[in-house]
């Protein structure tokens, strides 16, 4: 139950985001687009997309807009399809999703959003029966995390391990991976804060604890794709840091939207630079 009630405020949280932070208007050469995409994500996206389209539609109407639409994903080739199709103009992307898409598509950081519960913030290895880092090295790993393995081996271990390391057992969800530790499929795993927070509430967690965790990591990024203008693309950024006030006190606070703001690249800089180029 703990579990739907998390997945129901991330998502909540991403959607009202969507929504909330486009353009004062829509752009002269059709609607505007925004691209949510959370790797990682809880709920399938057939499931949040008729909530995305009555934010989107809400906001439309509050702003004047012309035209607006948004799109929700947690994979992301099908986030890149609709890319590749759609033009969108705006997106607010996972680290590791933007890291890896940042150079193809032109991505230019303009913002950034700190979601509780929503995951990727840091990384943590957990293990019943290691030590240590050195312990779970050689051993079984689990983790729903593995498939990028550039973002785990430059950004979150940075130089500590690489998934190499490891003999990987792949894991497809969060709940999946923990549960890979509590039954001893795995010695070790591989998981980030969201799942952390949850392990203390599985039955038979005790005795799993953390034997290595990473630095922390810089939030969701906002970012524009090629399309808008330098004027909107200003427009929008102005416009991040009044979303949460006012009559958007309450809904930020009530879907974990912990802080939302403009961001530069320069606050991105370091992780860039970590993760080199594709």
């Amino acid at each position: 139950m703990r579990a739907q009630k998390t997945t129901r405020r991330v998502v909540s949280a991403l959607l009202v985001l969507a929504a909330m932070a486009a353009p004062a208007r829509a752009r002269a050469n059709g609607p505007v687009r925004i691209l949510v995409l959370k790797e990682h994500g809880v709920g399938s996206a057939s499931l949040v997309q008729p909530y995305l389209d009555r934010f989107v539609a809400l906001a439309a109407g509050r702003n004047g807009w012309a035209g607006a639409e948004g799109r929700y994903f947690t994979r992301r080739d099908e986030a890149e399809s609709f890319v590749r199709l759609e033009k969108p103009d705006f997106g607010i992307f996972s680290l590791g999703a933007f890291l890896a898409l940042r150079s193809e598509y032109r991505l230019d950081v303009i913002g950034q959003v700190a979601v509780t519960l929503a995951g990727g913030h840091q990384y943590y290895l957990i293990s019943r029966h290691a030590s240590g880092l050195p312990g779970c090295k050689g051993q079984t790993l689990a983790s729903d995390h593995a498939e990028d393995r550039r973002f785990v081996d430059r950004v979150v271990a940075r130089g500590a391990f690489s998934l190499g390391d490891f003999r990987l057992v792949a894991t497809q969800r969060p709940l999946q991976t923990t549960k890979k530790v509590l039954t001893d499929e795995a010695v070790c795993a591989l998981v980030d804060d969201a799942q952390l927070a949850d392990l203390s509430h599985l039955q038979g967690s005790d005795g799993v604890r953390t034997v290595w965790q990473s630095s922390e990591l810089p939030p969701m990024v906002v970012a524009a794709f090629p399309g808008p203008s330098p004027a909107e693309r200003r427009r929008f950024q102005e416009t991040l840091a009044t979303l949460c006030q006012g009559d958007g006190e309450s809904a930020c606070a009530e879907v974990g939207i912990v802080s939302l703001r403009a961001a530069h690249p320069s606050d991105y800089a370091r992780i860039v630079a970590a993760y080199g180029s594709p």
